[in-house]
């Protein structure tokens, strides 16, 4: 402990508990003797030290991570961060203390639920468990986050389900038209934009610029896209077919009879409705989405632009339809042109023998002692 001046001012120079402190007091030598006096007696009496964690229950701060999902996450991952919550975590974690939590206890969580779960679905929670204990972090209720050095499970994607031929997507839409012709437009979007569900379900009219040709998925006050980005979708001429005749100036596109928006399972029950009687078994929303950017991928778009139109954060989310293109990757290795400067076959098989003789003669010179 010490003082000492640096420019025209004094500091004071101690440690608590091994953690060096340095404070600026003034220009007076005299009040950074005083200054340092002090620091040193609420040391010894306890009143300075390492800050302690709060005494907070996991079940309590679980309410609060909650309420910050609620507010800041999509509804979609909102609400499943709620369910992995309530169902799976604090009944583990239950009265424990943050602080208390330790990484042998996460991972005898993980033990637990891999025994009853998929590895995918135990990854989820684990990534729930992983950004709540940040927080907890970061909002000054714990020191370190106990799940930051705990890995996740190493498991292959499971493969997404998508409409392989015009085929299927034909039988899908008369379905539609016959069993459920409340959400035949909303189908036909779904198959021409790759829109996620929450995008089509809060896309309004305002949205559709039908003179530009063109859709522009966007945030608002009470909603917003899964990565809080924008972006502009060129209107396909059957979007266009189907919307046109229900245009409006305002509201949402896809509502209830009363403008209303529609709710999150409506969309679901009566699209398994329509491919059940289109003989296509157990189909979600999503896979509208993987059907669109499959077969842009197969009619040859590049990645890069598929990415875009996806809303994808990073390229490696589009990379996982990269496996329907392969004759592009062929047709990419016949464009590798190095400008033809090649020898012939006469010209190479002459180079070969020149060498050959060369590599010979040195041999004798070598063997006769002339090198």
């Amino acid at each position: 402990m010490g003082v000492y001046k640096k420019g025209e001012n004094w500091y004071i120079d101690y440690r608590v508990q091994g953690v060096r402190k340095r404070k600026k007091i003034g220009p007076s030598y005299q009040t950074a003797k005083l200054a340092l006096k002090k620091v040193q007696i609420e040391i010894a009496q306890g009143k300075i030290g390492i800050e302690q964690p709060k005494n907070i229950p996991f079940s309590e701060f679980a309410r609060e991570y909650a309420e910050y999902c609620k507010v800041n996450k999509a509804e979609n991952s909102y609400q499943r961060d709620l369910l992995t919550i309530n169902v799976h975590l604090v009944p583990f974690f239950g009265s424990r203390f943050l602080h208390t939590i330790t990484i042998r206890e996460i991972e005898r969580y993980k033990m637990e639920r891999l025994g009853k779960v998929k590895p995918e679905t135990l990854n989820r929670e684990l990534n729930t468990l992983k950004h709540l204990l940040r927080k907890a972090t970061e909002w000054g209720y714990i020191k370190e986050n106990p799940a930051k050095s705990v890995k996740k499970i190493k498991a292959p994607r499971s493969p997404y389900r998508f409409l392989e031929t015009k085929e299927e997507i034909g039988r899908l839409l008369d379905a539609c038209l016959e069993h459920t012709p409340e959400i035949y437009s909303l189908v036909v979007t779904a198959l021409h934009t790759g829109m996620r569900k929450s995008e089509l379900l809060n896309l309004r009219w305002e949205d559709i610029d039908f003179a530009r040709g063109s859709l522009t998925v966007s945030s608002r006050e009470e909603w917003h896209t899964k990565n809080y980005e924008s972006r502009t979708i060129p209107l396909h001429e059957e979007v266009r077919r189907v919307l046109e005749p229900m245009r409006m100036a305002t509201g949402y596109v896809f509502c209830n009879p009363d403008g209303s928006k529609l709710e999150n399972h409506f969309m679901r029950k009566r699209l398994e409705k329509a491919a059940k009687a289109a003989g296509l078994g157990h189909l979600y929303p999503h896979a509208l989405r993987h059907t669109f950017a499959s077969h842009l991928v197969m009619a040859g778009v590049d990645l890069p632009t598929v990415q875009r139109l996806m809303g994808h954060r990073d390229i490696k989310t589009t990379m996982r339809y990269a496996h329907l293109a392969p004759n592009h990757l062929r047709m990419g290795m016949a464009m590798l042109d190095f400008g033809g400067h090649y020898m012939d076959t006469k010209s190479r098989s002459s180079g070969i023998s020149l060498n050959t003789n060369r590599h010979n003669s040195l041999k004798n010179k070598n063997a006769e002692g002339g090198i």
